[in-house]
């Protein structure tokens, strides 16, 4: 199976002073790197997940694969060709064949259009002509099981699920290759999460459509990915197949990610792990292992030096000097 995209040793900076503010208040750096030497690719049909908390980069990756933020250093490539050095007008070619669905479904539409000029503004963004709009809106709410009616309806009409089944259908107006999901079931109860993810894996079969899934749920992780990985202030520090991740997580921040992971069964004996203290400033970021300051299971070699590179298996990875 070939790779639709390939990242290698990703870098997203931001400025955050001048360089006049840096050089008077004794600041060596007047940016800080909010994503560092994230690798990892997606192969055609596959969904692919990535995990963390509030603020590790997730988002800010994903933002960089679809061009809309540059990458400092690193290699971003989709079917072979490199995303960061392409033009405007290579950009905007590229960015067709990318979807977003955003985090919030009510509050990702505009209030001020209907359902159907919602669904079919891509259209109309791209210029694509030769396309009945009408009937593309109801081929589209049909894909995601929706009515045709609601095209008329506004987004102040829509209920958390249906809106969410909206951007779904915009997303799929045309024909991408990627979908980048931010949370597809926040603010969702939990009877239509479920609706959403199995809606989901559904258009990944029939259409092959590739998935890149941002969330910290990870009971959607469990049901939707075929892979993971674990973010700690924008870097990665375990990815592997999504069973492997479950079954026998090796990183500490992973091991505790998933202790606090509601558990349906009852009767089941859990051990949960505690993590110390906050998410250190990116602009301060610790010295060795980047998450010593919070790890229960920290020893001197993670205060003083960065972690190797610790192989599970072929596809299973992780940044750790004492891995469980």
């Amino acid at each position: 199976m070939s790779a639709l995209l390939q990242v290698e040793n990703a870098r997203v900076r931001f400025r955050v002073c001048s360089t006049l503010q840096a050089l008077f208040g004794g600041v060596s750096d007047p940016c800080i790197d909010a994503v560092r030497d994230a690798s990892f690719s997606i192969d055609e049909g596959e969904t692919f997940a990535l995990v963390g908390e509030s603020g590790s980069g997730k988002s800010t990756l994903a933002l960089a694969v679809a061009g809309l933020l540059p990458a400092a250093e690193g290699s971003i490539r989709f079917e072979g060709a490199e995303v960061t050095t392409m033009d405007t007008a290579a950009l905007k070619a590229y960015r067709r064949h990318i979807a977003f669905m955003w985090q919030n479904p009510v509050g990702s539409l505009s209030p001020r259009l209907s359902v159907g000029a919602l669904i079919t503004e891509p259209y109309r963004i791209h210029r694509v002509r030769e396309r009945d709009l009408k009937a593309e809106s109801a081929r589209l709410l049909k894909m995601v099981g929706l009515p045709p009616e609601f095209a008329a309806r506004y987004p102040h009409q829509l209920s958390g699920g249906q809106a969410r089944r909206v951007g779904v259908a915009r997303a799929l107006a045309l024909d991408p290759k990627l979908i980048i999901a931010d949370e597809p079931t926040a603010g969702l109860d939990v009877s239509v999460q479920g609706e959403i993810l199995n809606l989901l894996n559904r258009l990944r079969s029939d259409l092959g459509v590739c998935m890149f899934v941002i969330t910290h749920n990870l009971n959607v992780v469990r049901h939707i990915s075929d892979r993971t990985a674990i973010m700690y202030l924008g870097r990665f520090v375990e990815q592997g197949p999504t069973d492997d991740i479950f079954a026998r997580p090796r990183h500490p921040y992973t091991l505790a990610l998933l202790s606090a992971n509601p558990e349906p069964d009852p009767d089941a004996v859990l051990e949960r792990i505690e993590l110390k203290g906050e998410i250190p400033s990116l602009r301060d970021r610790p010295a060795g292992c980047e998450f010593h300051t919070r790890c229960p299971f920290v020893g001197d070699a993670c205060r003083q030096t960065f972690p190797p590179l610790h192989t599970v298996s072929a596809a299973h990875a992780l940044t750790c000097h004492f891995p469980r």
